[in-house]
């Protein structure tokens, strides 16, 4: 028989499936994969249901059905005073992933530079992988996860076709800072270059509000922004994304969702369209639960003994290893041992060894789970 495709077939098992696996097999808590241990709220799951009993069940428009796109539209205007056009600048994509890898084979040509931050979810580099491209790794560096202005200004030049940004930041909670992105805006504009920014987090912020990209100086029209509706409201199953940008670029990015997975299951698209124009009561009790998940995660831990990083963003919390200690060895021992499961966070990396001193704790459970892992994890 002939090769199969040599990208696809040295593609490894994703970290998460990994670790997921091992507590499964060991019978640990898993605070490794980040998804909810709890369902969403029943009002929104009480739309898909009607949604679904009133025959909302054929192909929705590739594009997305024009409630969800306004919706998501009026969202953007109202929080952040962020102008899209419903008809032509929104697409809703099978989750933020679907997103990612449409944007990346829309702009990215064979050989072309992108920057990534590291650590960086995993499906960035599948993706670019798959486009062929050149990838350039940034280091944000511990324990504050700032990059360094030299090592950036280094990696970014005239060749530099897209810079992929997630904030708030996975694994490390990490928001950045005003300055940064002044910086990034600064050398986009100099050097020409696109921005995918990854914002699925945007309302799991703490003490500071979610600031998007788009919003600095001459970002907006070369900035793709990418979110969901699976972090915001503990539905990762449903898989609703969007891109938002110019509708050049989202008309491209529309090309290759097409001939992919057409368009999104059309009852949750319904659901998400009602539920988004309903989200400011529902954002209070949400942020204020998962504020209280992370300050209960973070002072057991420290109570047990980690080295934890208090984080600005995400439902993630880093922890510093001791001297000598390896990620894969710790997560391993731990699962096995103290029968919890976290994730080793050297595998978002290519060029620093700093992940195999760190791993990564997720939040997104019930705080009976949360109490249960620190109560295995106290016993040292």
């Amino acid at each position: 028989m002939k090769h199969l495709n040599n990208i696809v077939t040295n593609f490894q098992e994703s970290i998460f499936s990994t670790m997921t696996k091992l507590a499964v097999e060991n019978q640990a808590i898993n605070l490794s994969q980040g998804f909810p241990d709890f369902d969403g709220p029943s009002w929104v799951i009480e739309l898909a249901a009607k949604a679904l009993r009133d025959s909302k069940n054929q192909y929705a428009p590739s594009f997305g059905i024009l409630p969800l796109r306004s919706a998501i539209a009026a969202n953007y205007k109202r929080f952040y005073n962020l102008d899209y056009d419903p008809m032509n600048e929104v697409l809703v994509t099978n989750g933020a992933t679907e997103a990612i890898y449409c944007t990346i084979m829309a702009l990215v040509n064979p050989g072309d530079e992108v920057v990534v931050f590291e650590p960086f979810y995993d499906s960035y580099l599948a993706s670019l992988q798959l486009a062929r491209a050149k990838v350039i790794p940034v280091t944000l560096n511990a324990p504050d996860f700032t990059y360094k202005v030299e090592e950036l200004n280094k990696a970014i030049n005239k060749k530099t076709k897209l810079l992929i940004i997630n904030n708030p930041h996975n694994p490390t909670g990490k928001i950045f800072t005003k300055a940064e992105m002044i910086l990034l805006a600064e050398l986009a504009v100099a050097n020409d270059f696109y921005i995918l920014s990854d914002e699925v987090y945007e309302f799991l912020t703490f003490e500071q509000a979610h600031i998007p990209t788009a919003t600095y100086d001459n970002l907006k029209e070369r900035t793709v922004t990418i979110s969901s509706t699976g972090k915001s409201f503990g539905l990762t199953g449903w898989k609703i994304g969007w891109a938002l940008g110019h509708s050049d670029i989202i008309k491209t990015i529309h090309n290759v969702h097409q001939f992919t997975t057409f368009c999104v299951a059309h009852p949750l698209q319904v659901a998400m369209a009602q539920a988004l124009l309903n989200m400011d009561d529902y954002l209070i009790d949400f942020k204020k639960s998962y504020l209280g998940k992370r300050n209960l995660l973070v002072k057991g831990l420290n109570e047990a003994g980690f080295n934890v990083l208090n984080p600005a963003g995400t439902y993630f919390a880093m922890a510093l290893l001791p001297d000598g200690k390896n990620d894969i060895d710790y997560c391993q021992w731990l699962i096995k041992e103290k029968k919890v499961a976290t994730i080793p966070t050297s595998a978002f990396y290519i060029k620093s060894d700093e992940g195999s001193r760190m791993i990564r704790f997720c939040f997104a459970k019930t705080d009976e789970t949360l109490n249960a892992a620190l109560k295995n994890l106290s016993h040292f």
